[in-house]
């Protein structure tokens, strides 16, 4: 299936866009994953029980609480690992990390990064550690599908959803697959107010803007909402405005959106002195170096 598609047939239906990212952004739901889903089987699939402290700590720091924040899951697993590589206590475990030089150059050439591709390139470029790669993230997906049922909205996203619906095209801009995501926004009955959906399986989030949203709106009219440093590039890659969510203030960031930021961007205001302080303070909440190289 093209999914990319489906987002360069979109056709304006208002005067203004709004690409809005999900986990961690409109649902609670980042840390629970991480935590309950992608450490746990991490540490089944790579074999790294002996140092589940250590693993625990820099997945956290990169997929939680740094400037990797909402990355790409392959994408992150290698940063992960590479961050795991120069921590004193792997060498002193004698842990050996698996080798994901051929992961890494499947995310160096694919923009689709999704399971599903994944799946076919390891099929053509079999390898022991590439499979425990493939084992761990369909195992994620799977557990996720199976257990995890209502993670509420942030109580100020849900309400701005409603709200935008009337006012501007919406489109969510993930990197979570598909399937997840319309069961998510489908269960708290969210999924009516959006034009569509933009998943792992449509490309980066860069691409999702540039299909769904560019030559459609002027760019002063097309924002991007996200709560992780990708998604500020993703906005400055298209030449678009973005609204942060800041993590650990998620939903008094939504009520400042829909209490002063939406009007200012209704009205063209949007850009210039406010939009960089609040970039200023989401830069500041997203770490860049890890709190053991402090």
């Amino acid at each position: 299936m093209d999914y990319q598609t489906a987002l360069r047939s979109l056709t304006p239906g208002h005067e203004f866009f709004i690409g809005i990212d999900s986990d961690g952004c409109v649902f609670d739901s980042m840390e629970v994953k991480q935590k309950k889903f992608f450490i746990p089987n991490a540490l089944l699939y790579f074999d790294l029980y002996r140092v589940s402290g250590i693993l625990t700590e820099t997945w956290e720091f990169v997929n939680l609480y740094s400037i990797y924040r909402g990355g790409n899951r392959f994408s992150s697993i290698i940063k992960v690992f590479e961050l795991l590589q120069e921590r004193k206590e792997m060498s002193d475990n004698n842990i050996k990390l698996p080798d994901l030089s051929s992961l890494k150059e499947w995310v160096r050439k694919e923009t689709k990064l999704g399971n599903a591709n994944l799946r076919r390139y390891f099929e053509s470029h079999y390898n022991s550690d590439l499979e425990k790669v493939v084992n761990w993230t369909e195992a994620v997906n799977k557990d996720i599908n199976s257990l995890l049922r209502n993670i509420p909205p942030f109580p100020h996203a849900a309400s701005a959803i409603k709200k935008l619906s009337g006012l501007a095209d919406l489109v969510i801009v993930s990197q979570t697959p598909l399937e997840a995501l319309e069961r998510e926004w489908e269960e708290h009955d969210l999924k009516k107010n959006v034009n569509a959906i933009a998943a792992q399986e449509h490309g980066t989030k860069t691409e999702h803007i540039s299909l769904a949203a560019k030559g459609k709106y002027a760019n002063n009219k097309i924002l991007m909402i996200g709560d992780a440093k990708g998604d500020l590039e993703a906005a400055r890659k298209n030449g678009i405005l973005f609204f942060p969510v800041i993590p650990g203030r998620e939903d008094q960031s939504w009520e400042r959106f829909t209490s002063e930021g939406l009007d200012k961007f209704l009205k063209g205001t949007y850009s210039g002195r406010f939009e960089k302080e609040l970039i200023k303070e989401f830069e500041k909440s997203l770490p860049e170096v890890p709190p053991w190289k402090r």
